[in-house]
């Protein structure tokens, strides 16, 4: 599976941003996909997950703001981004790992994906 990134860019405090992320190659339909960011010096945070079955669950310093979702037909994977704050400056990558379907366990370390998008730059300013 192949993911490409996009939709980052430069907003204000406060504003939103919708990023996407669309796989080509494999079975989109049969990967846990996720968000992941990277902050400059920073070790690479989890974000948000979305199962096959469409459960989603997110990190504490996103939760209420970001909202993940999936389009298995257009086979790409979102993550809309309200209320956004300087701290969430980052670049986001997109990941995704082969799962069962009714397997929907937290899969919040980097080490347990297998495909990585090549990341989108998020820029927030105060």
């Amino acid at each position: 599976v192949q993911l490409q990134a996009s939709g980052g860019g430069l907003v204000q405090a406060g504003d939103s941003l919708r990023l996407a992320c669309v796989a080509s190659g494999g079975t989109f339909s049969r990967n846990a996909m996720s968000w992941f960011r990277q902050a400059p010096g920073k070790e690479r945070e989890f974000v948000a997950q979305i199962c096959r079955n469409d459960r989603s669950l997110s990190g504490d310093s996103v939760k209420g703001r970001f909202t993940i979702s999936r389009d298995n037909a257009k086979k790409t994977v979102y993550l809309q981004m309200n209320s956004l704050k300087p701290e969430d400056t980052a670049v986001y990558y997109c990941a995704a790992k082969p799962t069962i379907l009714s397997d929907c366990r937290e899969f919040t370390s980097q080490s347990e994906y297998y495909y990585w998008g090549q990341g989108t730059e998020v820029t927030v300013s105060s």
